[in-house]
């Protein structure tokens, strides 16, 4: 792991130097701090759902495992050199940002997130990162500063979407990438959503014309769940249907689906497809997209 930063963050409120990373914390002066902190957003997201998730699936639910092997995989195709930064937004937990220390060599990972206890957590699990804690819509981050930008699930829980793309695409280096993902069918919107404050689902289209309107080239664009997909959207019309639900039905759905023998083999064959298939639906949206040269 590279330690040394190619940039300089600004200073945080309060203080009048600009932090320095040592390698392990940053140094604001006199002060040593593990997480940079700038500002926060509660709209959308919040620490009890952090809990939440990390209590009912972990880092093990079938689907999200899908999906940090298929962060890796584009991650991995845009490494062209060492030192190249890979910053993820929404890290939250750290399952992702310990997946791409243990695979990704000779390269430059940076955390972000909105959240406070989770980051300072995961400080403590990854002591050679730097965390960074900010509001995307707030983004405190130089221009031009990052090759490749990850977004698991993030842009549905922020209200502003396309600015929040505008600030990724600013702090994006030209040439570079984002791998994002989001829940694909806007008409699938449930109370399920609402509890995990989603402002939104995606359609594969939505999500292409929005990068778009902010400058993005559409490089790669696919489906994860495919299989799932028929008796996932069953289950999203039957809760639009019974309405609002209670925070345990939302945790209890992320378990049964979890310890689900018949996920875990759909997903793990929809993974070995997924070299070779471009799924036109699922259960999620997946794009990367390429800032222009």
């Amino acid at each position: 792991m590279i330690n040394k930063l190619p940039f300089e963050f600004e200073a945080p409120k309060g203080y009048s130097v600009k932090p320095v990373w040592t390698g392990e914390e940053f140094i604001l002066g006199s002060s040593r701090v593990r997480v940079l902190e700038y500002s926060e957003n509660f709209s959308g997201w919040s620490d009890d759902l952090t809990k939440l998730h990390e209590e009912s699936i972990g880092s093990g639910h079938p689907i999200d495992v899908a999906s940090r092997a298929n962060a890796i995989r584009q991650i991995g195709k845009y490494i062209t050199r060492s030192s190249m930064v890979i910053m993820e937004i929404g890290c939250s937990s750290g399952f992702l940002i310990c997946e791409m220390q243990n695979k990704l060599k000779d390269v430059i990972i940076i955390g972000a997130d909105v959240v406070k206890a989770p980051l300072y957590k995961l400080a403590q699990q990854v002591k050679n990162i730097p965390l960074v804690r900010f509001d995307l819509l707030q983004s405190p981050l130089p221009y031009s500063c990052v090759d490749v930008l990850v977004m698991l699930n993030v842009l549905e829980h922020i209200e502003d979407d396309i600015a929040a793309l505008k600030n990724a695409y600013n702090i994006l280096k030209p040439g570079g990438h984002l791998v994002v993902e989001v829940p694909a069918g806007s008409f699938l919107y449930d109370s399920y959503d609402r509890e995990l404050q989603h402002f939104r689902r995606y359609s594969s289209l939505e999500l292409q014309l929005k990068l778009k309107s902010v400058g993005f080239v559409i490089h790669k664009k696919s489906h994860l769940g495919f299989f799932l997909f028929p008796a996932f959207a069953l289950v999203k019309l039957l809760n639009k249907m019974r309405g609002q639900s209670a925070i345990s039905v939302v945790k209890n759905q992320a378990i049964n689906t979890s310890n689900s023998k018949i996920v875990s083999a759909l997903t793990r064959l929809e993974s070995m497809l997924a070299h070779f298939i471009t799924f036109p639906f699922g259960i999620r949206v997946l794009i990367t997209a390429k800032k222009p040269l």
